[in-house]
């Protein structure tokens, strides 16, 4: 079974740059659509960006514009490229693909 792995996570300031890793265990970004999620603590998981296997992304209202979905081109990895980090974006943050979820990576945004 492919296994997915996030990382990247950890306390940051708000404002600038962050990226977070999401890699398999083989090339199924490639092939397959692919999501983000995130958990902030006491509410439920959100999508908040979307990879179509065609290359077409979309985003939740609340990262549009700041957050952005890459890929590389062998298909093992898919990162997801935070900008102008905000608090209200901490949380546990999730990769998803074909109903595999990775273990998560925490993020911590101060103000």
């Amino acid at each position: 079974q492919v296994r997915l792995e996030e990382s990247g996570g950890g306390p940051v300031q708000a404002g600038g740059s962050l990226r977070l890793s999401c890699t398999a265990s083989d090339s199924i970004f490639r092939r397959n659509d692919m999501g983000w999620y995130r958990q902030a603590p006491g509410k439920q998981r959100e999508w908040v960006a979307s990879r179509r296997s065609d290359g077409s992304r979309t985003y939740g209202d609340s990262v549009k514009g700041r957050f952005t979905i890459l890929r590389t081109a062998n298909g093992y990895t898919v990162f997801l490229q935070m900008d102008s980090r905000k608090p209200e974006d901490t949380g546990g943050y999730y990769c998803t693909v074909c109903r595999l979820w990775g273990q998560g990576t925490q993020v911590t945004v101060s103000s």
